[in-house]
């Protein structure tokens, strides 16, 4: 048994665990700093999560058990993210495979459970925006799988560990064409999974620019804690791969407490520099309209399709 893979993955856990609400603070100070507005502080979506933990959740007479399973099911696929995904460090499981097609199965399942819990709520809110959620998932899945793939062929692997340690140990490949293609791809992919603007836009709760408000806005307690969170730990997951895959310096590849700790570090440093970026961004982005989505996710399939392309023509 691979001792060192077991404990990289649990510290993983527990460092996003920690990180994601804070990175979501960040986040929202950020803009708000921009905006000309005080901001609630850094630390908001910790309080957030403890205050709605200790409440009952309230739930239509009528729901099934789904409402019940469905946010526990999204915030164990953000966790089984956070083991599966090279964050800490590149060291692979000998028996648990973490190749680019189980990656984006189990994203799926968080999709798929939170879509479920929108419609067992039973309202048009709720129904809305799970059809718009599973849109843009069947456009977003394509291209995150391409875009991977383009990266993945230089490695010879599907497995993500293997593909940061290759560019990690050969660091020309990351300023190629092909590599440039991809990670613009899987970088707006990945702004669509997350609901960020311009796909979506988190802070609203406007009926024609809602999707992921729309599903959670009739759960509340422990029931809505599980769906933030685990949306959270996705956004902060996500944004940990593309950091590793554009500057991997930084991660475990021969494990030692040492390296471990700069391993730590350095994750958080990358992720809540990308979080700031990506809030800064967002105050100068508006959200696109509904029917312009497709021609946006359509235009990050051809880069990723221009990428894996690109790769056969160069080797």
């Amino acid at each position: 048994m691979n001792w060192s893979a077991i404990v990289i993955a649990l510290v993983q856990v527990v460092l996003f665990v920690f990180l994601a609400p804070l990175l979501v603070g960040i986040m929202r100070q950020v803009r708000a700093r921009i905006e000309g507005r005080a901001g609630a502080g850094i630390w908001q979506p910790w309080r957030d999560v403890r205050k709605l933990l200790r409440k009952n959740p309230v739930r239509a007479r009528d729901s099934s058990w789904m409402l019940r399973v469905g946010p526990v099911g999204l915030l164990i696929s953000s966790l089984l993210l956070c083991v599966l995904l090279p964050l800490v460090g590149t060291i692979p499981f000998d028996l648990i495979p973490s190749d680019l097609f189980v990656i984006v199965s189990v994203m799926l399942i968080g999709v798929v459970a939170l879509a479920l819990v929108g419609l067992d709520s039973g309202t048009a809110f709720g129904g809305m925006g799970s059809s718009r959620h599973m849109t843009v998932a069947a456009l977003v899945e394509p291209t995150l799988l391409l875009s991977i793939y383009a990266l993945s062929i230089p490695a010879g692997t599907s497995t993500l560990s293997l593909i940061v340690q290759t560019r990690l140990d050969t660091p020309e490949i990351i300023i190629s064409p092909v590599s440039v293609l991809a990670i613009v791809a899987l970088s707006i992919a990945i702004m669509a999974e997350t609901n960020r603007l311009p796909i979506d836009n988190p802070g609203t709760h406007l009926e024609l620019t809602m999707l992921h408000e729309a599903m959670v806005i009739e759960t509340s307690g422990r029931d809505l804690a599980w769906l933030q969170l685990g949306s959270w730990l996705k956004l902060a997951a996500l944004l940990g791969l593309v950091a590793n895959l554009v500057i991997p310096w930084g991660v475990v590849t021969d494990f030692s407490v040492l390296a471990l700790l700069v391993g730590v570090v350095t994750i958080g440093v990358k992720v809540l520099l990308l979080g700031v970026l990506l809030a800064v961004g967002e105050v100068f982005l508006a959200k696109v309209r509904l029917f312009q989505v497709p021609e946006l996710l359509a235009g990050s399939f051809a880069l990723a399709f221009l990428a894996v392309t690109a790769s056969y023509l160069v080797a």
